[in-house]
């Protein structure tokens, strides 16, 4: 079984507790918590400003997945990966 994953910053939605809620407070299958509550998103940003903020994760990303990713190599991953996530495809 594939693991799902937001569409809007690529974490895998590994349980319950990693997705965000919708207005009625169920949970959602699209988004995480970080990005996703009571039916909005929590930030306004751009994709390209969300890849910076995730950047900021790479260390810990490698660690939990035994990578060894570079910020620029995750950066240019993150930059064809999140055109295709719901959020950020254009229309």
């Amino acid at each position: 079984m594939n693991t799902p994953f937001c569409q809007s910053c690529g974490m895998p939605l590994k349980s319950k507790e990693d997705c965000g809620t919708s207005h009625d407070g169920s949970t959602s299958e699209e988004y995480c918590c970080y990005c996703f509550q009571n039916g909005a998103f929590t930030s306004d940003c751009t994709m390209e400003e969300m890849i910076e903020h995730c950047a900021g994760f790479v260390e810990e990303f490698n660690k939990e997945n035994g990578s060894s990713f570079t910020r620029e190599e995750a950066v240019a991953q993150m930059s064809r990966f999140f055109p295709t996530l719901k959020r950020w495809k254009k229309q």
